[in-house]
């Protein structure tokens, strides 16, 4: 049986900074697939050999983890706990905001300098009341820490990045049980797409076509949720393209969320509001 699918959404479109973003998750139809609660679609974007580098300007967060996976181009990122490094394609940066943290991120001085296009998503992951207020944790994970998987003939190559798939474990600490697959894809491919057994599952098609469940047409910009019980999903590669699969464990918890910042009581966001004001989230210099 396969898994039956709950809804299908296509992009809202907006922009952070200097990047144009497509916006599946939040929508009108979906205010959050617990445990995950955002997902931002940059790109692909060109930037011109030597154009001015903007950069998103430092900005708090609490409460929840940002996660960057980055399909073209390269990103700098600093923040307040001292941290500035750059991931490239295939690359991940795996935040856990926890208490507070300041952080900046944008197109690496090389990327402008050089000229090119830039594609990332950036997954906002809830975190459970009891790790909303843990001291916050970077991960960045290159390309040799994360491995592959091949399959549906060769058609579909899966880095894992958190998580188990296959017979291999992705790098990732995360904070509650999550699967994150970053996935090539070339025509003509098909077959199941093993899902976590009974977690909330997502499929997000950055470029490209499949269909899924051999009935349901996804193209490009669109995120496929499907119900929460046992079964795998089957994938056939209409067009080649690049997907995100996501499983989480639900946490079913209150969300109260304003701006950068998700608890679970407005009295939570209040007091990050002003926590931030006094300055205890640190300092970032640019």
């Amino acid at each position: 049986m396969f898994r039956p699918i709950r809804l299908i959404t296509s992009s809202l479109h907006t922009g952070v900074g200097p990047l144009r973003v497509a916006q599946p998750l939040p929508t009108h139809a979906l205010r959050d697939a617990d445990p995950f609660l955002l997902l931002h679609h940059a790109g692909p974007q060109q930037f011109t050999s030597g154009g001015e580098a903007h950069r998103i300007e430092p900005h708090p967060h609490r409460g929840f983890e940002p996660v960057t996976f980055v399909y073209r181009g390269s990103v700098l990122h600093r923040d307040s706990l001292g941290n500035a490094g750059s991931i490239s394609a295939g690359e991940v940066q795996w935040i856990t905001s926890g208490s507070g943290i300041l952080h900046s991120e944008g197109p690496t001085p090389d990327l402008m300098e050089r000229g090119g296009e830039l594609e990332l998503i950036q997954l906002w992951v809830n975190l459970p009341a009891a790790k909303k207020m843990m001291h916050p944790v970077y991960q960045e994970l290159h390309r040799e820490a994360i491995p592959t998987v091949s399959m549906l003939d060769g058609a579909v190559t899966c880095s894992v990045v958190a998580g188990t798939y296959g017979n291999v474990t992705g790098p990732a600490i995360t904070q509650t049980p999550i699967t994150a697959i970053m996935a090539s894809m070339k025509q003509g491919g098909s077959g199941l797409l093993e899902a976590p057994a009974e977690r909330r599952s997502l499929l997000y098609v950055l470029g490209g076509s499949i269909r899924v469940n051999n009935e349901h047409r996804v193209d490009r910009q669109q995120l496929v949720v499907f119900d929460d019980v046992d079964g795998d999903i089957m994938i056939e590669v209409l067009e080649d393209g690049h997907l995100l699969f996501l499983g989480g464990e639900p946490i079913g918890e209150p969300i109260a969320s304003y701006g950068p910042f998700v608890m679970n009581t407005d009295d939570e966001l209040r007091a990050a509001f002003r926590d931030y004001a006094g300055g205890k989230f640190g300092v970032l210099d640019e």
